[in-house]
């Protein structure tokens, strides 16, 4: 089975923690880590391991609303910038990560602390202190879904 499906399955009968909110093509949630704080996740309804495999209206809408997943990302934490990753490889079902960034937010390599999230070590952004308490989890759920409901979702 599928990590992502799980992941649906839990957010269906209600024990995933980390589900925020259901959307036409897929469900917004918070991630596990929040080393990148707001760090989430847009997680398609459907199992498909790539986008061309979507029909045009379907992948039309799930973009439509990665955009808008992100444009409350940004305005719930406070990004300067947002960064997309849709890779795949790990898990092949389609899902979007959306990390929320601010100047400063990895170690400086040379670049005033500016880089891909891929130049934080791992062990750092995997870190257990990076995983929310549940009071923590609950803020960052309500800042996004704030933010959410206010968009033309």
């Amino acid at each position: 089975m599928c990590l992502i499906c799980d992941r649906i399955s839990m957010i269906k009968n209600g024990t995933n923690p980390y589900f925020v909110k259901e959307l036409e093509t897929g469900y917004v949630v918070m991630g596990d880590h929040q080393h990148f704080k707001g760090y989430t996740l847009f997680l398609c309804k459907k199992h498909e391991t790539e986008l061309f495999y979507l029909d045009k209206e379907f992948s039309a809408k799930f973009m439509e609303e990665m955009i808008l997943v992100a444009e409350a990302v940004k305005n719930a934490f406070h990004a300067e910038k947002i960064n997309y990753e849709c890779l795949g490889n790990g898990d092949t079902h389609l899902h979007w990560h959306l990390f929320p960034r601010v100047t400063g937010d990895i170690e400086n390599y040379g670049n005033d602390g500016r880089g891909p999230v891929w130049w934080c070590p791992r062990e750092k952004m995997y870190a257990d202190d990076n995983r929310p308490a549940s009071g923590e989890l609950e803020e960052l759920k309500a800042a996004l879904l704030r933010e959410l409901n206010f968009t033309s979702i």
